[in-house]
């Protein structure tokens, strides 16, 4: 679960919230995203940024307000 204050709304919030995602990717399903990024031959990075916005969704959130 991520707790979040509903004053944590911001960009840089969401900002860690991404990168914690993207971070959970790679270390999930690295080897399987290279493989298919060299296979297919697409931008890395963009195939890492899709599969931690997929990821946010899996998340359960918390909010104090």
């Amino acid at each position: 679960m991520i707790y979040l204050n509903f004053t944590d709304l911001n960009e840089e919030t969401q900002e860690r919230l991404i990168a914690n995602s993207k971070e959970e990717v790679k270390h999930k399903y690295g080897k399987d995203i290279i493989d298919y990024a060299t296979k297919h031959n697409t931008n890395l990075d963009k195939i890492l940024d899709e599969e931690a916005l997929r990821n946010l969704y899996s998340y359960t959130y918390v909010f104090n307000i």
